[in-house]
């Protein structure tokens, strides 16, 4: 009998769908997030007043953690559930404050050597990396955080606030973001400077952004509109993916690029939608 050839679709190529997860306790703009899809972090953000409050995913529902102890939004996310990083973000003026949870309450990290909000991270609680961001005007900063103290990284090529990360401290991603102007440029980290990668289809700013590599990252939903715009990312040109159910903005994001959350955000009022992509 002849053999018979079955063609197998590359799946670096396979389009992921959004489905609905269960919704927040508490929607918010500018939240942090991390971890996995199915166990996911929340934390902090904007509700008429700075939040504290920490939410945590078991693939199904959301349940109230530890609270933060420093109120603030537009912080980043780094880690897991059980071993989380929050950083910056902005309480009344730009805050350097870390901390570090272990999955029931937040402690106090390293300061960041320079105060940011609207900027992204990457890698994890021991081994972190955040760039970008807002100070008096757009930054262009990248800080390395070794589990105690944050040291400086190489300049990001473009300043730029409101942008969407993915991947480790020595393989990071920057995507999208604002200098005064929605951008659609991506750049690429090496552990010591960064370069130009493929540009987003559709510049955002206030994207979200999840991937735990430089070839395998996902950027969804921004400010067009608000979008509902995903694309992914394998290590050179950005494809279109599934469109989100709730288009939205300055939401929390966390998980890999083929199970990935969408958390909370502005649609433009504050959303307690939780959104869940898989390829």
């Amino acid at each position: 009998m002849g053999s018979v050839l079955f063609h197998v679709k590359d799946s670096a190529a396979a389009v992921g769908v959004w489905s609905a997860g269960g919704d927040v306790l508490t929607g918010r703009e500018g939240p942090a997030g991390c971890g996995t899809q199915s166990a996911g972090l929340n934390f902090g953000g904007h509700r008429g007043s700075n939040q504290n409050v920490t939410e945590e995913y078991d693939g199904s529902s959301w349940s109230s953690g530890g609270n933060l102890s420093t109120a603030r939004r537009h912080l980043v996310g780094a880690g897991t559930q059980t071993a989380g990083l929050s950083a910056g973000g902005y309480t009344g003026s730009v805050s350097n404050v870390t901390e570090e949870y272990n999955g029931s309450a937040w402690s106090a990290g390293g300061a960041l050597a320079t105060a940011r909000w609207r900027f992204a991270a990457a890698g994890t609680q021991s081994a972190a990396l955040s760039f970008g961001g807002y100070i008096v005007t757009f930054s262009n900063v990248t800080e390395e955080y070794n589990g105690s103290t944050w040291s400086n990284g190489g300049n990001l090529g473009t300043a730029r606030h409101l942008v969407g990360g993915a991947g480790t401290q020595n393989a990071g991603l920057c995507f999208g973001g604002s200098d005064g102007t929605s951008l659609d440029s991506t750049e690429e980290y090496n552990g010591t400077a960064w370069s130009a990668g493929g540009n987003l289809n559709t510049a955002r700013n206030g994207l979200g952004g999840c991937g735990s590599s430089q070839d395998a990252a996902l950027s969804f939903g921004g400010q067009t509109g608000p979008s509902g715009v995903t694309e992914q990312y394998d290590g050179t040109s950005w494809i279109s993916g599934g469109t989100m159910n709730t288009p939205r903005y300055a939401m929390a994001s966390a998980g890999i690029k083929s199970a990935a959350l969408a958390i909370s955000g502005l649609d433009p009022g504050w959303s307690s939608a939780t959104e869940e992509y898989n390829i």
